[in-house]
């Protein structure tokens, strides 16, 4: 069942967060003078409930999933290259693999269900829901079991995480015509006309986009009486990774993780998880804004500040992936600098 993503979560005490200001106060600079980098730093000591704010072990978790929307042609590439990419992430030749080699952080790629079968492949997991999610212009995603096997399947691979020692998650998707499901996912959690959100995705033209804001539109209308709760919208037009992404995020919160959020579809994501369990918000720090056009307005609606935003839209965690040194640059900066007192400088004048 699902009552595990309302379990809650420990909160931001004011005490630990002056703690933690203290200690930023008394290092060798003027006050603020690291900006962005002093407040993440201030954060995560006081989630972690220490003076020494750690991030060092990282994990990067890629759920992979097929769309059966993908078949109103909605997306420029075919739904063959989701198992291409899967592929692709296990011989280490995407964006993100390069990246995680780079930070030395561990590469899981967890297969939800693709339309095409694969062979075990190095670095892959496999906890099949079903052959990718029904088209939703015509049924509903997925069923109800279905919904709670990606929501758990998620849950435990967070728990074995923290079991790992892991203090930050990257969680990144993989599924051809998922900024579809996703700009539809907002749209009816947020009463948003898809004209005002719908990107290009994976570069669609102008008449790819009309298409695709029609079909968004269409599948809207479809299922317009049971959009009534986040779990009814996630299972009338989600993705199996999309739901794995959500309770990632609800789970890591609950467990004391960290979650560095990647691009649009892990932001959205993002905002269903704090709609069912508010207190995970305090966890989420948000990489970057992506170039697709619906990424802005979901980080609005969260009310985050992104941390970087090199109009990228790749997706596959590339963009946490990048983000991740400087969050670990600003718990380094608060654990190792000197205080003013320690280093015998001057400080301020009053």
């Amino acid at each position: 069942m699902t009552q595990w993503l309302t379990d809650p979560i420990d909160e931001i005490l004011d005490a630990h967060i002056q703690q933690a200001q203290n200690h930023q106060n008394q290092l060798t600079k003027p006050q603020g003078s690291l900006g962005v980098l002093e407040s993440i730093a201030v954060n995560i000591a006081a989630l972690q409930k220490t003076q020494h704010p750690c991030v060092n072990q990282a994990q990067i978790f890629i759920y992979a999933a097929d769309h059966g929307i993908a078949h109103e042609n909605v997306s420029a590439f075919p739904q063959a290259v989701t198992a291409e990419m899967v592929k692709n992430f296990s011989a280490g030749g995407a964006a993100i693999s390069v990246l995680s080699e780079q930070h030395g952080l561990p590469l899981q790629v967890i297969n939800l269900g693709l339309a095409s079968e694969l062979p075990d492949l190095m670095s892959v997991e496999k906890h099949i829901i079903a052959k990718g999610t029904k088209n939703f212009l015509q049924h509903q995603a997925m069923s109800e079991a279905q919904l709670i096997k990606a929501f758990n399947t998620a849950g435990k691979k967070v728990d074995q995480a923290k079991s790992d020692g892991c203090e930050l998650l990257i969680a990144g998707e993989m599924g051809i015509a998922n900024t579809t499901s996703a700009t539809a996912l907002l749209c009816a959690l947020e009463d948003i006309e898809p004209d005002l959100i719908t990107g290009f995705g994976t570069g669609l033209n102008d008449n790819g986009v009309q298409h695709k804001i029609d079909i968004i539109k269409a599948s809207l209308n479809k299922h317009h009486e049971q959009l009534t709760s986040p779990l009814e919208i996630l299972q009338s037009l989600g993705g199996f990774e999309i739901a794995a992404l959500t309770a990632t995020y609800i789970r890591s919160a609950q467990q004391g993780i960290v979650n560095l959020i990647d691009g649009y579809i892990c932001s959205v994501a993002a905002l269903f998880a704090i709609t069912i369990n508010p207190q995970c918000k305090n966890w989420m720090f948000f990489s970057h804004q992506s170039a697709e056009q619906g990424h802005k307005k979901v980080l609005q609606l969260i009310g985050a500040e992104p941390l970087l935003e090199f109009n990228m839209r790749l997706g596959e965690a590339s963009g946490a992936a990048l983000a991740y040194p400087i969050i670990r640059s600003a718990c380094l900066l608060h654990n190792n600098m000197a205080s003013f007192a320690s280093a015998d400088v001057s400080e301020k004048l009053k």
